[in-house]
């Protein structure tokens, strides 16, 4: 999953952040409501999480602009000591859900994941399954058969797009748009990096590796039953 925090305060979006990356997720940090907007517009994102009180706005007002600009991704916005009435002023607005500041990075995890498989087309599935290679983004658990894989962060998420995307083929410049954080140096040869140690940890040892490379495009999660 891919998320944008737009948090003023920078302890809190650090928390969240690192949090969300613990988790394997790629997150970016937008530290006021105009530099959110503009990455939101520029970037596809399976979820927003906003502060009510941000520098040079609300997060009402943000919702407002989010929605009337198209951008149909779930908001998850997070107020201190809110009101009924504030809670449904953001739900009005367009936001997907609302959380208490502070509030258990627990139940902020589990929020945001019931968030972004609600709807007619859920965006994110729980569990994903290609042969006999598992993954579960709400344990964290990913096995190949009965050999259970230990995977960083990064790792964790480059799989996790690839099996969503499984039998397609992924160029390095999709795979840097939607693994790493919008402040990556894209000039750096981590995709390669990270393909090697991914496919050390899923297919070493395996009869039928699954990860492969199209020569001169990138690379593609393919099983053949």
């Amino acid at each position: 999953m891919r998320a944008l925090i737009i948090e003023g305060d920078p302890e809190l979006a650090d928390l969240l952040r690192r949090r969300l990356w613990r988790e394997g997720h790629v997150v970016d940090v937008a530290r006021n409501g105009e530099m959110g907007l503009h990455m939101a517009e520029g970037r596809s994102y399976d979820a927003v999480i906003l502060d009510m009180i941000l520098p040079d706005t609300d997060g009402e007002a943000l919702t407002r602009r989010l929605r009337a600009g198209g951008i149909a991704t779930p908001i998850l916005i997070l107020a201190m000591h809110a009101t009924v009435s504030d809670r449904l002023r953001g739900l009005d607005a367009g936001a997907d859900d609302y959380l208490t500041n502070p509030c258990a990075l627990d139940e902020f995890s589990a929020r945001l994941r019931a968030m972004t498989r609600r709807g007619d087309k859920p965006m994110l599935e729980d569990r994903l399954t290609i042969g006999d290679l598992i993954l579960d983004r709400c344990t964290r658990i990913v096995k190949r058969g009965t050999r259970r894989l230990y995977l960083a962060p990064r790792e964790f998420a480059l799989l996790e797009y690839l099996m969503r995307h499984a039998g397609q083929v992924i160029t390095r410049a999709v795979l840097l748009e939607h693994v790493w954080d919008y402040g990556f140096d894209p000039r750096a040869n981590a995709v390669d990096a990270a393909i090697k140690r991914l496919r050390k940890a899923v297919d070493a040892g395996e009869n039928r590796p699954l990860i492969q490379t199209v020569r001169g495009i990138g690379y593609t999660l393919q099983y053949d039953a």
